[in-house]
């Protein structure tokens, strides 16, 4: 796409009635620009759904696309950030790393400009914008929007997190057997399919049910809502879960990794819940960790061959 192509969605965006915020104006100013950010990317996302099927579509790798609504939708996150912040580094899904300068070198600013690019590609009406702001490595502000919904998810650290101006918290459900649960399904040539299978299998079993969206960081935000009461998923970046964790935390949950640590950023496995759910989804998820003990990851592996193994067994028989 052209500078000029981008140019004129984002004054589409800019002139779009869903740009201008009604939030108070009692937020943080940096929150207040990642929002004009988040729905200026919004209003670009809602016009490119109109006509899905004109849109230049690219395979990064197998199962992993890319549009030029998700590369405009960037450049007009990144260019709203960085008129007000001009001195602040990035780190985007499609533009990589951008260094700050001087003084606001450690202000990182972490973007996914359209989490749930195969929902979008196939008209599910299932992604949002996720935008967090990184201050010395820690989550300071979040902002998560679904522009199909006008839904806009924002927090700044010790101030709580809030949908559409009302305070949200995370659910009050204490037993798993009552809990709906979210994740996300391998995607990519070689994920492990078998473990994630027999694991799926075990939260599936003992909870009331499992939903894949397809956006993690709007899943991260249903948690928040109390909309949902886990997620868990493999293979994540940090632009799929830092506004999501803020947004978590901030609601009264607990984010980390399958061993319940929550230094869980750049480790690619997430899970989150309400306190007495994410203990009890502890236990469960920790052997299928990377950081399982030896014996744990001797078993999945077993695990994962009897399986294939059974699989196997029974094509020949159907045959």
């Amino acid at each position: 796409m052209s500078q000029d192509t981008a140019s004129s969605f984002l004054a589409i965006a800019q002139a779009h009635p869903l740009f201008i915020t009604a939030m108070s104006t009692q937020l943080h100013p940096m929150l207040n620009v990642a929002i004009k950010a988040a729905r200026a990317a919004g209003a670009i996302i809602n016009r490119g759904a109109l006509d899905v099927e004109s849109l230049r579509i690219t395979a990064k790798q197998a199962n992993d696309f890319v549009t030029e609504v998700d590369q405009a939708a960037e450049r007009a996150i990144i260019e709203t950030l960085a008129t007000a912040y001009p001195d602040h580094g990035f780190h985007a899904e499609e533009s990589g790393v951008i260094p700050g300068k001087g003084r606001d070198k450690d202000f990182v600013w972490i973007i996914d400009p359209l989490d749930g690019t195969t929902n979008f590609i196939h008209g599910f009406p299932v992604y949002c914008v996720s935008i967090a702001l990184s201050v010395k490595g820690r989550i300071e502000h979040a902002v998560v929007y679904d522009p199909t919904r006008n839904d806009l998810f924002v927090a700044t650290r010790g101030r709580g997190a809030y949908l559409n101006d009302r305070r949200i918290r995370v659910s009050k459900r204490t037993q798993l057997k009552e809990a709906l649960v979210s994740t996300g399904f391998p995607f990519r040539p070689g994920d492990a399919m078998r473990p994630y299978l027999n694991m799926l299998g075990d939260v599936m079993s003992r909870c009331a049910g499992v939903r894949r969206p397809g956006a993690a960081a709007l899943d991260l935000a249903y948690v928040a809502a109390g909309f949902s009461d886990a997620f868990f998923e493999k293979g994540l970046s940090p632009w799929d879960v830092a506004a999501g964790s803020l947004l978590v935390s901030e609601a009264g949950g607990l984010i980390g990794n399958f061993t319940g640590e929550a230094n869980f950023m750049d480790q690619a496995e997430c899970m989150a819940a309400n306190p007495r759910i994410y203990g009890q989804l502890v236990p469960l998820l920790s052997r299928y960790s990377k950081f399982a003990s030896v014996d744990d990851k001797i078993q999945v592996r077993e695990d994962a061959a009897a399986q294939k193994a059974d699989a196997a067994g029974a094509a020949d028989d159907a045959a």
